[in-house]
């Protein structure tokens, strides 16, 4: 809750990321994809989707990070590609935004 209220934010296309620095040593990362109207098959497609791209790309470059992703309307139209993409860009964003606070 406190990443969601405090945390730096990068909006993109398809994806609201937002980060704080984690009180823990490794990074932790919540994903949060609302029903827009769709079935629980979609919703959990684009959660498989969206935990690979984390687990692939954002967390081994990701130090002592707290991110919470909250997929938009269109995220679920999106193509996988545009996805990574977005979800790697708004994750250098915020990192480097972080790094230049602390």
């Amino acid at each position: 809750a406190a990443v969601a209220r405090e945390g730096k934010r990068a909006r993109t296309r398809f994806l609201d990321v937002r980060a704080t620095p984690s009180p823990l040593s490794h990074p932790r990362v919540g994903i949060v994809v609302p029903r827009h109207g769709r079935t629980i098959v979609e919703r959990n497609r684009l959660k498989r989707k969206l935990r690979e791209l984390v687990r692939l790309y954002v967390l081994p470059d990701a130090h002592a990070i707290d991110f919470v992703i909250r997929v938009r309307h269109e995220a679920y139209s999106a193509p996988f590609g545009d996805l990574h993409r977005e979800l790697l860009q708004a994750a250098q964003r915020l990192q480097h935004a972080l790094a230049k606070a602390g």
